[in-house]
C-alpha cells in the first residue's frame, strides 16, 4: 500500500471555507425560489449572491 494520503477530485476552484448561517422563512423561500429557476442548488445560489456583491 502507498503512503501517500488520499486525494479527492481535482479541481481549479477549491473551497476550503464552510459556512452556517440562519435565515428567515421568506429569505430561504426567496434563494429556493432563485435556485428553482436557474436550476442550481442552494450554495450554487447563495455563491452567486456573494459574487453579486462584488459588484455593488
Amino acid at each position: 500500500m502507498s503512503d501517500k494520503p488520499k486525494m479527492g477530485r481535482p479541481t481549479d476552484n477549491p473551497k476550503p471555507n464552510k459556512l452556517t448561517v440562519r435565515v428567515s422563512d421568506e429569505s430561504l423561500q426567496t434563494l429556493d425560489d432563485y435556485c428553482e429557476k436557474k436550476q442550481i442548488g442552494r450554495a450554487d445560489g447563495i455563491r452567486d449572491a456573494i459574487d453579486g456583491l462584488k459588484n455593488k
